[in-house]
C-alpha cells in the first residue's frame, strides 16, 4: 500500500507542477504565434532597414542606423516540440551605440486581450513570460513591457545568455508592484477594454543610452527605459546571431510548460491583423459553366477568414492584374475587399478570367 500511495502522491505532484495557479488552463498565452509556427509575409531572409513586420507573424522588429535580418530557422531547442525559430543575424555592424540607437523585437498586444490581468485594480495580476533563446554571444540581455492607456508605464527585467550557441529557457515573474510601484494597482495603470494598444513586449538586442536608464525589475513612468545599462550591444558583430522561440505570457506566478495550439487557430488569430491571399485564386469560371458571360463582370469581393481587428490597409500583391489591362481599384473594410476592374474585360477569350492578390494589415 505504500508504494501505491507514492506513486499517486508523486502523480499528484507532477500533475500539480504542471498546472497554473491561477488564470484560465487553456488559452492563457497572451502572446500570438508564439510557436513561430505562420510566416504569411515569408520564411526567408529578410534585413531590417526600419521599423517593419518582417517575416513572423505578429512580431514587429525595430532598428536605428544599422541593419540586422530575420530568417525563419528549424534550430530549435530539442524535445520541446517546436517546429521553427526567429533567427537574427547582424547585417551591419554598429560598434559605437549613439544615444538613441533602438534594436528591439517585440510583439503587441491588444487591449481587450489584456482584461484578465486586471491592471489599475487592487486585483492586479502577477504575469510570467518564458522563453527559448540561443546566441553566439553570451551575457545581460533586457525584456521590457509598455503598458499604453491611461499613464504609460514601463517594467524592465534582465536575463543572461550563460553558454553560446546553446537553447537556453528564460522564465520572468513580473509582478504589479515590482520595485516597491504602485503604478499598476491604481487607476492610471489600467488598460482600455478596446482594440487599440494595450501592453508591448520587448526583446533588447540593443538600445542606446537614451533607453538604458531602467532598474532591474521595476515599473518606472520614464517610457523611455526599455533596459539596464548591463545591456550588452548585441550589434556589435556581424558574426552575432540570436534565435528565439516558445514564447509565451501568462497570469500567474510560474511559467507552465508551452501551450501548443492546432495550425487553424494560430492562423485565424495571426489573419485578425494581417492576411495574405497568398496567390488566392478570384478567378471567374469559364462562361458556359454558369450561362452568361463573366467576361463582363467587372468586380468580385472576398470575405476574410475572420473580421480584422479594424478596417485595413489594402494593397495589392504585384499590382492587381487583367489579362484585359484594364485599370483596377481595390477597397474594403474589416470583413472583406472588393476589387474592381474600371473597364469591362471584353476583349478577354472565352474561358479566360481577371484576377487578384492582396494583402489586408490591420496591425497595432
Amino acid at each position: 500500500m505504500s508504494n501505491a500511495r507514492n506513486l499517486a502522491n508523486n502523480l499528484a505532484a507532477l500533475v500539480a507542477a504542471e498546472t497554473p495557479i491561477q488564470g484560465a488552463t487553456s488559452s492563457r498565452n497572451l502572446i500570438i504565434n508564439g510557436s513561430m509556427q505562420v510566416w504569411q509575409r515569408g520564411a526567408g531572409t529578410t534585413t531590417i532597414s526600419n521599423s517593419t513586420y518582417p517575416t513572423v507573424d505578429r512580431f514587429r522588429c525595430y532598428t536605428g542606423g544599422a541593419q540586422y535580418s530575420s530568417t525563419r530557422s528549424t534550430d530549435v531547442p530539442s524535445g520541446q516540440g517546436f517546429g521553427y525559430s526567429n533567427r537574427f543575424d547582424v547585417v551591419a555592424a554598429d560598434n559605437a551605440l549613439g544615444a538613441g540607437s533602438f534594436y528591439v523585437f517585440k510583439q503587441r498586444i491588444e487591449g481587450s486581450n489584456c482584461m484578465r490581468l486586471a491592471y489599475g485594480s487592487a486585483g492586479a495580476k502577477t504575469i510570467t513570460l518564458s522563453f527559448w533563446v540561443k546566441s553566439n554571444k553570451t551575457g545581460t540581455y533586457s525584456i521590457s513591457l509598455y503598458k499604453f492607456d491611461g499613464t504609460a508605464y514601463t517594467y524592465v527585467k534582465n536575463y543572461t545568455i550563460n553558454s553560446a550557441n546553446t537553447w537556453e529557457k528564460k522564465e520572468i515573474t513580473i509582478t504589479p508592484t515590482a520595485g516597491g510601484t504602485s503604478f499598476i494597482t491604481n487607476s492610471p495603470g489600467q488598460i482600455a477594454n478596446d482594440n487599440s494598444h494595450g501592453l508591448d513586449v520587448n526583446f533588447i538586442l540593443s538600445v542606446g543610452s537614451n533607453h538604458t536608464g531602467g532598474t532591474d525589475d521595476s515599473w518606472s513612468t520614464n517610457t523611455e527605459h526599455y533596459a539596464t545599462s548591463s545591456n550588452i550591444n548585441w550589434m556589435d558583430s556581424t558574426s552575432n546571431n540570436f534565435y528565439i522561440t516558445g514564447i509565451q505570457l501568462e497570469e500567474g506566478s510560474k511559467a507552465t510548460p508551452f501551450e501548443f495550439e492546432d495550425q487553424a487557430t494560430i492562423e485565424h488569430k495571426c489573419f485578425r491583423y494581417f492576411y495574405k491571399s497568398s496567390g488566392y485564386n478570384l478567378a471567374l469560371a469559364n462562361a458556359t459553366t454558369v450561362g452568361y458571360s463573366y467576361r463582363e463582370e467587372r468586380t468580385i469581393k472576398d470575405s476574410f477568414p475572420v473580421p480584422m481587428r479594424t478596417n485595413p490597409t489594402l494593397t495589392a500583391i504585384s499590382g492587381i492584374q487583367s489579362l484585359s489591362g484594364g485599370g483596377m481599384t481595390i477597397y474594403g473594410d474589416f470583413d472583406h475587399v472588393v476589387i474592381h476592374s474600371d473597364t469591362y474585360p471584353s476583349d478577354l477569350p472565352s474561358g479566360n478570367y481577371w484576377y487578384g492578390g492582396y494583402t489586408a494589415e490591420a496591425e497595432l
